[in-house]
């Protein structure tokens, strides 16, 4: 991270805050910013309270994004019931129909008598036994007519209280949604007040202290093996890859699913959407939904999980490099595997073949500009 990049997170923060879902209303009453306390004397203890304060930050983003994804497949489903409701209720009038006109027919003598007393009253009882067949159709047509109606009334009840339950589930949502959205912008806030209480002096050596953590710990994973092999995508990694390469140099906002901004799970989905595989919307959902894969089994395409609670995720493009969305203030850029403590990483497409050969696409000059850590530092 250079000190020109940490400057200007202190204003970035803030617009990552505002430029947030227009989806959802602004606070009435915010949940107050938390206080940072008071800033360590070391520049390590600093590096440590920034990043736990983007942590909190990421991990209230998720929680809202899940909330988010969430309310936007029950809005979906309240609208289908609705269909489904005037369906039933369509068919449960037509049904009420088709009864009053039978209730009608029998009040004014003109149904059919029931085959027992045709038989005693007819002249040829011999014929009227040919003619059975009519008349036990017209009684089971009477038949059909109540049982389709008993059946209407039970579908419309059933469908209409469900459409109840899932219209109470859907402003439960959005009642969430709002808060989580509150706590968000609350956390960015500390954030912001923390780096506007940092010195020129402070934003450089805290830069360079975070330069020296991610490089030691590429340099541990590089020598641990884990990433000797080298292994092509899959067809769809290989789209997945090329779709977030286009994203390069977007800017991070928090419940971003683009085209124009990205957090990081709405990068790693969308790349994987663009390549025609729908995966879950958020990191934790991902990490908990998707086949894990080795770190020495990695390829093109796979997804990165990062921290205990797999608050954030990065797209692997192969060489140790990921591509990701890092954190409000960054933009979309190219890091290292080991930028933030690793939870581990999930393969979208377990079933599919590797490419025979593949060449990741040209990266521009600025790739790996900005800082590259999510929202913690690894336990000192």
């Amino acid at each position: 991270m250079s000190g020109r990049v940490a400057r200007a997170l202190c204003t970035a923060a803030l617009a990552a805050a505002v430029a947030a879902s227009p989806a959802v209303a602004e606070p009435s009453g915010p949940e107050p910013a938390p206080a940072p306390g008071p800033a360590p004397r070391s520049v390590a203890g600093l590096l440590k309270q920034l990043q736990t304060l983007y942590r909190n930050a990421e991990e209230a983003g998720e929680l809202y994004n899940g909330t988010e994804e969430e309310l936007r497949k029950r809005t979906a489903e309240v609208r289908k019931l609705r269909g489904e409701v005037t369906e039933a209720r369509a068919a449960l009038e037509s049904g009420r129909r088709d009864a009053g006109r039978l209730a009608r027919d029998q009040y004014q003598g003109r149904t059919d008598f029931s085959l027992y007393l045709r038989l005693l009253l007819a002249d040829d009882p011999a014929r009227a036994l040919e003619q059975s067949h009519v008349i036990e159709r017209a009684q089971a047509g009477r038949s059909a007519v109540v049982d389709r109606l008993t059946g209407a009334e039970r579908h419309a009840e059933v469908l209409a209280a469900k459409s109840r339950a899932a219209q109470d589930r859907q402003r439960e949502l959005a009642a969430l949604r709002k808060k989580q959205h509150d706590t968000v912008r609350s956390r960015l806030k500390a954030v912001e007040v923390m780096l506007a209480s940092l010195s020129a002096e402070q934003l450089a050596a805290l830069s360079a202290l975070e330069e020296k953590n991610i490089g030691e710990a590429q340099d541990t994973l590089t020598a641990s093996g884990a990433l000797s092999s080298v292994r092509p995508p899959s067809e769809e990694g290989g789209k997945a890859v090329a779709y977030a390469v286009e994203q390069l140099g977007k800017p991070y906002v928090w419940g971003a699913e683009g085209p124009e901004t990205y957090d990081c799970s709405g990068l790693t989905s969308q790349a994987w959407s663009a390549a025609g595989r729908d995966i879950p919307r958020t990191s934790q959902e991902q990490w908990r939904r998707l086949p894990k894969v080795p770190l020495g089994s990695l390829r093109p395409g796979d997804l990165v999980v990062y921290f205990p609670k797999a608050t954030h995720v990065a797209l692997y493009i192969g060489d140790g490099l990921v591509i990701q969305a890092p954190r409000p203030g960054a933009t979309v850029k190219v890091s290292p595997l080991a930028s933030n403590p690793l939870l581990g990483a999930v393969r979208p497409d377990p079933g599919n073949e590797p490419l025979a050969a593949y060449t990741l696409p040209e990266l521009p000059e600025d790739a790996t500009s900005g800082p590259d850590t999510g929202y913690d530092a690894p336990d000192t």
